[in-house]
């Protein structure tokens, strides 16, 4: 398939002209015409990069990419070196961040929702980003937190009572802990996201909604590698998802 063709493909199925976003959406940098073979991995690293051109990659398809608001737009250092591996063997950079976050089915948060089972009930917060839902069956926060450990393979963070009754639960992938109050006030048991701050625990505590902390890079796995598989279904890309060690 054509780069531009798979561009515009990518951009129709997330609606990625809906977002305001902090880093463009799409094809960030590009490389050769026709692309076969995709390497989907959770953020652009020098690490993803030389393991796409180990595997004779077209295309590098990533949740976070480059070129976010703020940055030092110099080519230097660490940003020269990975955009002249992209350019030296002519690898395209595809990136989408929130609304790879926000897609009903692959997306990030969706694709959480279900490997833990919760029935979505809605959405809340910023261009309505973050999910809440409820269990078939209530369980406690210990358990969940079990769950969340056998999913992730990693073990998260809970601030709360570990044998409190946990049904409804609202969440949002990686760094969302701005969205905890949101989370109070629509009176859920349970809030999981990736990071947490100072100001969270105490929120926790005293609000008796428990969070966890579940890992950055740990929740948002997931989506990337829906997207990878879906391209590969419909168009017959060959997909490989490098999942490249990340603790936090």
């Amino acid at each position: 398939m054509q780069q531009n063709v798979l561009e515009h493909y990518l951009n129709d199925l997330l609606n990625a002209c809906q977002f305001q976003d902090y880093c463009p959406n799409g094809l960030q940098v590009e490389g050769r015409a026709m692309v076969h073979t995709i390497v989907s991995g959770v953020t652009a690293s020098q690490a993803l990069l030389e393991a796409a051109v180990a595997r004779q990659a077209d295309a590098v398809l990533v949740h976070h990419g480059y070129f976010w608001r703020g940055e030092d737009i110099r080519l230097r250092g660490i940003k020269r070196h990975r955009l002249a591996t992209l350019l030296k063997h002519n690898i395209n950079l595809y990136a989408y961040h929130l609304p790879l976050d926000a897609h009903p089915e692959l997306g990030n948060n969706a694709q959480l929702g279900m490997k833990l089972n919760i029935t979505e009930d809605g959405c809340f917060g910023e261009q309505d980003l973050a999910r809440h839902g409820h269990l078939a069956e209530p369980t406690s926060l210990q358990a969940l937190n079990d769950t969340l450990e056998r999913v992730l393979g990693r073990t998260p963070l809970a601030i709360g009572d570990a044998s409190k009754p946990v049904e409804r639960i609202a969440w949002c992938t990686g760094a969302a802990q701005g969205y905890f109050e949101a989370a109070i006030a629509l009176g859920v048991d349970t809030y999981i996201t990736g990071e947490i701050s100072e100001q969270n625990v105490h929120a926790a505590r005293e609000s008796g909604v428990a969070y966890i902390a579940a890992g950055h890079h740990a929740t948002e796995r997931y989506g990337v590698q829906a997207l990878g598989e879906h391209l590969s279904h419909k168009f017959g890309f060959i997909h490989h998802f490098i999942d490249i060690d990340n603790p936090v």
